[in-house]
């Protein structure tokens, strides 16, 4: 017997589109000989909903799309695995429905509910523990919905319930290397009790989060059977013996990315989806001639093709020569239009504004930021004007320690590579142009500077970028304490006041747009510290 499972890029609330997604998926699977068909976690409604569960309407919503679905499926000779919620009696489950032409014949709830990290499922769902088991051509599958997994509870209440095969309905969101962890997992609390295991995982960009697919089958062993491909829409097909107890065959499996294509890979799609799914017409990006800059440029090429992305270079006073030079060499290999606002003008006007307020204090940082914040406002004029949304240019180093600002380069609707530590960024960079030569070499070599006063250098107001990272990753990353951070051989003074910073920048982290989560803690939904605080570990 042949099963499936369909890795969806589902759009939360998109009721009929999600369906119709999933009745394509149905057919496909049947054009594959398939007799049961496996979808994501909530792939009815779309993942995660959040607080749109609270709204009775979403519910009622949902149930009329199901129902639809059924009717859709009457003519489909196969098990249709749909995640959906399921408002029960005043209280809500996420479930799964099994459904053969046109007709329910069960469903499960979840029983281990997420509550870290990007999940607060325990906030919307009440937890279920009553086993769904249902049989096809003899052979009988248990049902899990994603965290399930992650426990042995529910796996052992399957089999005990007697299943043979495990199909598991995931919306597991990508961060860097995911997917050997939810093998690890899997072959921990599913392969030890022997049984065979198919997984479909959700796939596309939903706000800052972004799914990377890979749906697998793993023999009852632990071996790796099939996966499908990464960050792409699929219908994976592995193959059920009959044997007793059955054993899931050998099917195709797709390679798991190397980390920096991961990493790419998911910043496209979530640049892509991010824009698409919101009806923004294209992007616009303020290009400075830095590696930042170009990075965030290469990807929103890359996600939404050249007509759709525009640039603006805003040169100031203290813009070097370079910058411009290889700011407009970056647009021309990439085939953007590229336009010049020079800002100087607009600095003067500003500062002969506030040359009373000023008179006698001598210039500092806040000359800094009104170029920057000139820039800012310039951007988000050309964004109101003509639709496209601006994305920003700002990483996770600068974000963590607020070396950027307010107002100024934060200003805009979606933020690239907020999650991407400098480091990283120059490894993506020289991924990117390995696939072809897009960056001009003197971006990433040359020293990064803001360009806001003469001779300027990022590296005069902080830690090298190695040092601020690895610093960076064991505090925030990793919950080290400052002791902890500074047994692994970092200066002490550094330490501190890099923690100092990352404190003090909470107030601007909180009105930053949001960003693309890529590593397993972000700033965003992962990062709840509080503004206002004298905890000082």
């Amino acid at each position: 017997m042949r099963i499936a499972a369909a890795q969806l890029n589902q759009v939360v609330g998109d009721f009929h589109g999600n369906a119709e997604r999933i009745i394509a998926a149905a057919r496909a699977a049947l054009g594959h000989g398939a007799r049961v068909l496996l979808t994501p976690e909530l792939s009815l409604s779309g993942y995660p909903p959040e607080d749109l569960l609270l709204r009775e309407a979403f519910h009622t919503g949902c149930e009329r799309a199901l129902a639809a679905l059924r009717e859709a499926t009457a003519a489909l000779d196969i098990h249709l695995l749909v995640g959906h919620p399921q408002l029960r009696e005043g209280r809500r489950y996420n479930c799964a429905s099994v459904i053969h032409r046109g007709r329910v014949l069960g469903q499960y709830g979840k029983h281990d509910l997420p509550n870290y990290d990007v999940f607060d499922e325990a906030r919307y769902f009440e937890p279920d523990n009553r086993p769904l088991v249902f049989e096809v051509d003899g052979v009988r599958f248990g049902v899990l919905i994603c965290e399930d997994f992650w426990y042995r509870y529910a796996p052992e209440c399957a089999q005990a319930a007697g299943a043979q095969v495990i199909l598991v309905l995931n919306a597991s969101p990508f961060h860097m290397d995911k997917q050997h962890v939810r093998i690890d997992v899997a072959r921990e609390n599913v392969s030890r009790l022997g049984l065979p295991m198919l997984a479909a995982n959700l796939v596309g960009g939903q706000d800052e989060l972004v799914f990377d697919g890979l749906s697998f089958a793993l023999a009852a062993d632990g071996r790796l059977c099939a996966q499908a491909p990464a960050f792409r829409e699929d219908v994976l097909v592995a193959d059920v013996t009959g044997a007793l107890p059955p054993a899931v065959a050998a099917g195709t499996v797709q390679p798991t990315p190397p980390l920096e294509e991961q990493v790419y890979a998911a910043l496209v799609l979530g640049v892509r989806d991010y824009v698409g799914k919101n009806g923004f017409p294209g992007a616009i990006i303020g290009l400075s001639g830095g590696v930042d800059s170009a990075l965030a440029l290469a990807i929103a090429v890359d996600a939404l093709g050249p007509a759709r992305v525009r640039t603006v270079m805003m040169p100031s006073a203290y813009t070097a020569d370079i910058s411009l030079i290889d700011a407009r060499e970056m647009a021309r290999r990439v085939g953007v239009r590229y336009d010049e606002i020079p800002i100087g003008g607009c600095c003067d006007a500003f500062l002969a504004a506030l040359a009373g307020e000023f008179h006698g204090l001598e210039p500092d940082t806040t000359e800094e930021n009104i170029q920057a914040r000139i820039r800012g406002t310039l951007l988000m004029a050309l964004s109101n004007k003509y639709g496209s949304i601006v994305l920003t240019t700002g990483n996770k180093s600068e974000m963590a320690v607020g070396y950027c600002t307010l107002y100024g380069d934060m200003a805009g609707g979606f933020a690239v590579i907020k999650d991407i530590a400098k480091t990283m960024v120059y490894r993506l960079v020289r991924w990117r142009n390995a696939q072809g030569a897009i960056v001009p070499e003197r971006i990433i070599t040359r020293a990064p500077s803001a360009e806001l006063k003469p001779g300027q250098t990022d590296q005069d107001s902080l830690p090298p970028y190695d040092v601020l990272d690895a610093i960076m990753k064991m505090y925030m990353e990793d919950d080290c304490s400052v002791e902890q951070i500074t047994a692994a051989g970092h200066p002490r003074e550094t330490i501190e006041r890099v923690v100092r910073l990352i404190r003090a920048s909470e107030y601007k982290r909180r009105q930053a747009p949001v960003g693309i989560r890529v590593t397993h803690r972000a700033f965003g939904r992962d990062w709840r510290y509080p503004i206002t605080s004298k905890f000082r570990e």
